[in-house]
C-alpha cells in the first residue's frame, strides 16, 4: 500500500515538473521574445500594418536566426527605455535590441553583448534654426525620454537647461513641431531616422553636435553568459558577411547620416 502511494506521489511530482517546464522560461520553446522599440524610425518601428522595420530589427532578426529561429518565430515586444532592465529581470524577453547604450550602471542589473553600433548624442531642431555652440544648450528647453542615457547626460552636463522627460520620442517630436520645446535630444541615429521620414522632410535638422558616445549593446538577463557569447558570435558574423553594412545602408542611407564602422566587441566577461 505504501509503495502504491509513493508511486502515485512520484507520478504527481513528475507531472507537475513537466507542466512547469512547459510553462516556464518566458514562453514557447518554438519562439523567442525580443525587445525592440516601436517608435524609432530607422531603428525600430512598428508600421500601421503591424510589420517591424529598422536597423535594430534587422540586427535582432539576424541574431535570432543564428540562435536557430526563423523570422516567424520571433515575438517582438515593445521595450520602452525606462522598462528594459525590469523586462529582462522578469523574463519578459530573451534579449533586447533597442538603441540600448552600454553603461556601467546598467551592467549592474543586466549583461550586454556587443556593442554592435556607435552613435553620438545630438539635438534635433527646427529647420533653419541654429544652436551656436554647446554652451547655448543651457538656454534651451529640451525634450527627451525618461530613463534614457540622453536625459541623464543632459541633466549632468547642463543642469541649467530646461528638460522635459516624456514617454516616447514621438511625443517630443510633436512638442518640437508645435514650438513647446526648442529641441529633441537623443542619439543622432534616432534623430536621423525621424528627420528622414517622408512627413518630416524639410521640417527638422540635426544640430551637428557630439555630446556623448553611445555604444549600443544587446541586453540579456544578468548571468546569461552563454547567451551573451552566442549573440557576440552572431554580431561578428553579421559584420563579416556584409549584412550589417547592408542594413546600415538601407535604414540610414536616405538620411545622409554618416555611420561609423562596426565597433569592436568588448562585452565578453
Amino acid at each position: 500500500m505504501r509503495l502504491r502511494k509513493a508511486s502515485a506521489l512520484a507520478a504527481g511530482v513528475l507531472a507537475l515538473s513537466l507542466a512547469a517546464t512547459a510553462c516556464g522560461g518566458g514562453g514557447d520553446d518554438d519562439t523567442i521574445s525580443v525587445g525592440i522599440k516601436y517608435d524609432q524610425p530607422g531603428l525600430g518601428l512598428k508600421t500601421p500594418d503591424g510589420d517591424f522595420v529598422g536597423f535594430d530589427v534587422d540586427v535582432a532578426t539576424y541574431i535570432a536566426g543564428e540562435l536557430g529561429y526563423e523570422p516567424d518565430q520571433i515575438d517582438f515586444v515593445e521595450s520602452p527605455s525606462g522598462d528594459r532592465e525590469t523586462m529582462l529581470d522578469r523574463g519578459d524577453v530573451d534579449f533586447i535590441v533597442a538603441s540600448y547604450s552600454i553603461t556601467d550602471e546598467r551592467k549592474e542589473q543586466v549583461d550586454f553583448a556587443g556593442p554592435y553600433f556607435v552613435a553620438h548624442q545630438d539635438l534635433l531642431i527646427r529647420d533653419g534654426e541654429t544652436v551656436p555652440n554647446e554652451e547655448g544648450i543651457a538656454d534651451l528647453t529640451l525634450c527627451s525620454v525618461g530613463g534614457s542615457t540622453s536625459a541623464a547626460n543632459l541633466a549632468e552636463q547642463y543642469p541649467g537647461a530646461g528638460l522635459e522627460e516624456l514617454g516616447t520620442y514621438s511625443e517630443c517630436l510633436t512638442g518640437l513641431e508645435n514650438g513647446t520645446v526648442d529641441a529633441l535630444t537623443t542619439d543622432d541615429s534616432i534623430l536621423a531616422g525621424y528627420a528622414a521620414q517622408e512627413q518630416n522632410q524639410g521640417k527638422f535638422a540635426l544640430a551637428g553636435l557630439s555630446l556623448s558616445d553611445e555604444y549600443y549593446g544587446v541586453g540579456v538577463p544578468k548571468g546569461e553568459t552563454e547567451r551573451r557569447d552566442d549573440i557576440n558570435a552572431a554580431i561578428t558574423k553579421m559584420v563579416e558577411d556584409g549584412d550589417w553594412q547592408a542594413a546600415v545602408d538601407e535604414h540610414f542611407g536616405p538620411a545622409n547620416y554618416e555611420v561609423e564602422p562596426a565597433p569592436e566587441i568588448t562585452e565578453t566577461s
